[in-house]
């Protein structure tokens, strides 16, 4: 049976044997016939930037509750905060009064952080770095299920660029566990940002809200960053890959209304109705969804259902990066109509090429076939 929540909360064991029920059965058997919008899959894994919310860590490691979604980290963070005694138990008690209330989560969420904080502008040093490691502690033990993080992992070997809001970095542990060069990247770091955003760190994760590891703490207010913000040279690179790349939000629940996410890539971007965006989301009620597709439209960004259950959601990422990945790149084709020897040997069509023509590129990418990739 579906789960009947509110993207992207998890309830119950939704792994498991409940994935391996006859029910789960029948819903990835019709996962497998599910279309895809050819929009999406026939773009080059290189056109695309993926932004992973807290939807892919609650898939990842259900065991965790503070990464199921901004409404459980908080919560997480203020029971550590009680266990610590870093918070006075007046304030725990009306946080958790503004959990209940509170619709925007996120600004609930800056001020905690401000509560937990040196009373001045500098967001640093505070206790809420520290109840985050006490609730994500020993995060490499949790990864119960890899399934979106492979597929994740197969589209940045083809060159897709990824971001986060989420403070964790159970991509970059699993990654490292594969052999992957990974990369954690703060906003913090211009010149790491800058190689990011031109595509020279392949393996790079930027997070946008700081990583819950880095002892500069972690801020959710853009002025945190008004170094950044207020960089011309780092804003027109990161705006220019809203104009130039797809982004594709996996997980993401809140992310529109992120102040970093809108002050890094919305609010200077103009003409957004022209981009081509795409988000994934959980269908529950037609009515919203429907409503939601109308709505982010003008944004530029083509909402589209991954199921009406959050067990779908793993499966469905699996599928589409297996669709995205059968594209050939168009530098492959051009090997295989300029030699006779196909994808089999890279080396020696740069060869050919290079005998046989005078406007043979420089550089030759290899095509799909070339590059390992995850099962």
């Amino acid at each position: 049976m579906c789960c009947k929540s509110k993207f992207p909360r998890i309830g119950g064991k939704l792994w498991g044997s409940e994935m391996d029920s006859p029910e789960g059965a029948t819903a990835r058997s019709e996962q497998k016939f599910r279309k895809f919008l050819k929009s999406l899959v026939r773009k080059q894994p290189q056109d695309l930037l993926l932004v992973i919310g807290t939807g892919v860590s609650a898939a990842v490691a259900p065991g965790i509750p503070a990464l199921c979604s901004w409404r459980s980290c908080i919560e997480a963070v203020l029971g550590a905060a009680e266990q610590l005694e870093v918070l006075h138990p007046g304030d725990v008690a009306e946080f958790r009064k503004k959990v209940i209330k509170e619709r925007d989560l996120l600004v609930v969420a800056h001020d905690l952080i401000r509560k937990m904080s040196p009373r001045t502008g500098d967001a640093k040093p505070n206790f809420f770095q520290d109840c985050l490691m006490e609730v994500f502690d020993n995060l490499e033990q949790h990864i119960q299920n890899p399934v979106v993080l492979q597929s994740i992992l197969r589209l940045m070997d083809r060159g897709t660029m990824v971001l986060t809001t989420n403070y964790d970095n159970l991509l970059e542990i699993f990654g490292q566990q594969q052999g992957k060069p990974m990369d954690s990247l703060d906003l913090k770091d211009k010149d790491k940002v800058l190689q990011w955003a031109r595509g020279h760190v392949k393996y790079g994760v930027l997070h946008i809200h700081g990583l819950y590891t880095d002892p500069c703490g972690m801020v959710l207010d853009p002025s945190g960053y008004k170094d950044v913000t207020q960089d011309p040279e780092v804003m027109e690179v990161l705006q220019n890959l809203y104009r130039t790349k797809s982004f594709l939000f996996l997980g993401c629940g809140e992310t529109l209304r992120d102040q970093i996410f809108q002050a890094l890539f919305l609010y200077t971007v103009k003409n957004k109705v022209d981009l081509e965006h795409y988000m994934l989301v959980l269908k529950e009620n037609e009515d919203h969804f429907f409503k939601l597709q109308a709505d982010m439209l003008l944004h530029g960004i083509k909402v589209v259902s991954y199921g009406d259950c959050f067990q779908q959601f793993p499966e469905y990422v699996q599928d589409l990066t297996a669709q995205i990945c059968k594209q050939r790149s168009p530098d492959a084709d051009r090997v295989d109509s300029t030699t006779l020897l196909g994808t089999s040997c890279v080396d020696c069509a740069k060869r050919k090429l290079g005998e046989n023509s005078t406007d043979s590129p420089k550089r030759i990418k290899q095509s799909d076939n070339d590059i390992p990739t995850l099962e």
